[in-house]
């Protein structure tokens, strides 16, 4: 059984395909532009032919795992193969599991509850909020940010040396930081962990989208991430690994699909059989649409070649990097340092400037979308910045006034559907508002900056 399916036609030197790539946005100056999407990091646009595969598959959506109708048995066949996609993509085991759920927050949570009785968990301070903070039920042990990759495996080391070396444990480090763009070295904390009999998870979020990802060759037990970062934001995640702590666990969710047999006893209960595949934490309808676009998005990925897309990323990267480098009012924000491996995340303050101010004056006036604040990794923002940051709303959203000294960051980030013109702008919009001011007045409204709908323009700098 099959569908349609979209043919990937994409130049060597190009960015990929996507939506909103034509969108245009007005200025407060007036006129429009064709909007900059650089807030890839929070959540990447679909991939024009991850859309178009979704497309030609929704009139063919049925039930999975339900039905003995076409439609359901060829939606059951598409979860499936999608499953098989996933795995190949990212080099599992043929023994592996790989679990749908909802985002990498999601998978990560699903871990933490399949986590064995008195395990304990090994966790950086610098990582984002999904992997620092579900494992409420475990012993946690949080390590010190490193300034060098080497001192992240050291520090790992010396911590594992000391833990009960009979009792499960279990080490979670991300593959990208999502507010430097830094590679940790993963595969070095895998070799670590092992070596003191613990397990490591691997949270891919920033990771996946940018580098090829395998199970196998970093000698990871799980990996996690989100398909909204993933170019096919249809409300699925992956968690792919070992299956034994998986299905040892008591299910994620209790209903159906995640049940093989229930029957009810005399004395009122009910005695369940629970499956031990994937299926055992699918419980309720599968998101097929959601487990359908993550496969197409990674069978487009693999199709443009990651030696290429990743060769590209690094000259968008040198560009804002290097024109960042020419403002002596930024300063980006970086754990290694300036010669360390990154994808295209990159944070930074400007002096003199409210973050939450620069980067509405980014949209306002200049049709770029960033992302300020402290991105969900508070504590890796506070040693950046070196001071506590304020924290107001979601992911701290600024409370600060205009002109107000920075307590938060800027973050730009991009992938393999940006433009070189996006980089482009953005580097000269900074350099414009640093040396020219904003060229509209700004108010704050429920803790951001947002442009004075009074149409006044700025007369000074911020």
């Amino acid at each position: 059984m099959s569908v349609p399916t979209a043919v990937a036609d994409q130049s060597l030197c190009a960015p990929l395909g996507v939506l909103g790539s034509d969108v245009t946005v007005p200025l407060v100056t007036g006129g429009e532009v064709v909007y900059a999407a650089l807030d890839y990091a929070a959540s990447a646009p679909a991939l024009q032919r991850v859309w178009d595969d979704v497309a030609a598959y929704a009139p063919y959506y049925g039930s999975v795992h339900r039905g003995a109708g076409y439609l359901s048995q060829l939606s059951t066949d598409l979860f499936e193969n999608a499953r098989r996609t996933v795995s190949e993509f990212l080099g599992c085991r043929a023994d592996d599991q790989v679990v749908f759920t909802r985002s990498t927050t999601d998978s990560l949570n699903l871990l933490a509850a399949a986590l064995p009785a008195d395990c304990q968990v090994f966790v950086f301070e610098t990582e984002h909020h999904a992997s620092l903070l579900p494992w409420r039920d475990a012993r946690v042990s949080f390590l010190d940010a490193p300034r060098t990759p080497g001192e992240a495996v050291a520090t790992l080391e010396r911590a594992l040396a000391d833990r009960d070396p009979y009792g499960p444990a279990l080490v979670c480090v991300t593959g990208a930081s999502n507010v430097t763009g830094e590679l940790w070295p993963v595969r070095e904390l895998a070799a670590a962990a092992h070596a003191h009999g613990a397990r490591i998870v691997l949270d891919a979020a920033q990771l996946a989208p940018h580098h090829p990802v395998s199970v196998q060759e970093l000698d990871v037990d799980w990996v996690a991430f989100s398909g909204h970062k993933l170019y096919a934001p249809f409300g699925s995640g992956v968690l792919a690994g070992r299956s034994d702590w998986l299905r040892a666990a008591q299910p994620y969710l209790a209903g159906g699909g995640a049940s093989r047999k229930v029957a009810r006893r005399e004395d009122g209960g009910v005695d369940v059989e629970w499956h031990e595949s994937a299926a055992r934490h699918e419980a309720g309808s599968p998101n097929v649409i959601g487990a359908y676009s993550i496969a197409s998005a990674c069978k487009a990925l693999t199709e443009a070649g990651f030696d290429t897309l990743v060769a590209r990323e690094r000259r968008l990267i040198a560009t804002v990097r290097e024109g960042l480098a020419e403002v002596p009012e930024v300063r980006v924000l970086s754990l290694f340092g300036d010669d360390a491996p990154r994808v295209g995340v990159i944070s930074f303050v400007v002096e003199g400037w409210n973050s939450s101010h620069f980067a509405a004056a980014l949209s306002a006036e200049y049709g770029i979308g960033v992302r300020d604040g402290l991105f969900c990794a508070h504590p890796l923002v506070r040693t950046l910045l070196g001071g506590t940051p304020q924290t107001q709303g979601e992911c701290g959203a600024p409370e600060a006034a205009p002109g107000e000294k920075s307590l938060n960051a800027i973050r730009v980030s991009f992938g393999a559907g940006t433009p070189d013109e996006h980089v482009e702008r953005f580097v000269r919009a900074v350099k414009e508002l640093v040396s020219q001011g904003a060229r509209w007045n700004y108010r704050t409204e429920d803790g951001r900056c947002v442009p004075d709908t009074g149409g006044a323009t700025a007369s000074a700098t911020a």
